[in-house]
């Protein structure tokens, strides 16, 4: 790490990074979300649904986005009541349904997705893709590595030491 701050954890300089950037995209592509009437978290519940690999529940949607359960509820709830989603029963947990999306929420996701292409590929010139795509797949199994540490240590792999 170089700059001002070079004494922080590495983590803690990721974090801020992190941060910056997610504010810069969120800003670049926010006409990409408005061009489908959705608010920020409505598209990020109708993105996990629709991108998950396997129909998730709100909890998993909100531990996966760093979100209280209940936000992750009332954007979903908007979105059933829009039909761009659906619930399904869940044969693991009775009161926790699978979210499903609809075909007209996939395309409503499509065509958010196309708008974005389009202004990525505007930001794109000038850009290392290369990079982009290196530091998408770190960033990805880093993430898979943070999170596999954290099932292992539960809570107390999070909580600094010497804390109760």
């Amino acid at each position: 790490m170089s700059g001002r701050f070079d004494s922080r954890h590495p983590l803690i300089g990721l974090m801020d990074e992190f941060h910056r950037l997610g504010g810069r995209l969120k800003s670049a592509f926010a006409e990409a979300r408005r061009g489908v009437d959705l608010g920020e978290s409505e598209m990020l519940v109708l993105t996990a649904v629709v991108e998950g690999e396997r129909a998730p529940t709100v909890s998993q949607i909100g531990r996966s986005l760093g979100q209280p359960r209940q936000i992750v509820q009332r954007a979903a709830n908007a979105l059933v009541a829009a039909g761009l989603i659906e619930t399904a029963p869940n044969p693991d947990h009775k009161r926790a349904p699978l979210l499903t999306a609809t075909a007209v929420g996939t395309a409503l996701k499509r065509q958010a997705d196309a708008r974005a292409a389009a202004i990525a590929e505007a930001l794109s010139a000038g850009l290392d893709l290369d990079a982009a795509c290196r530091l998408s797949d770190g960033l990805r199994a880093f993430r898979q590595q943070l999170e596999a540490q954290l099932r292992a240590g539960g809570a107390d792999a999070a909580r600094p030491k010497g804390d109760t």
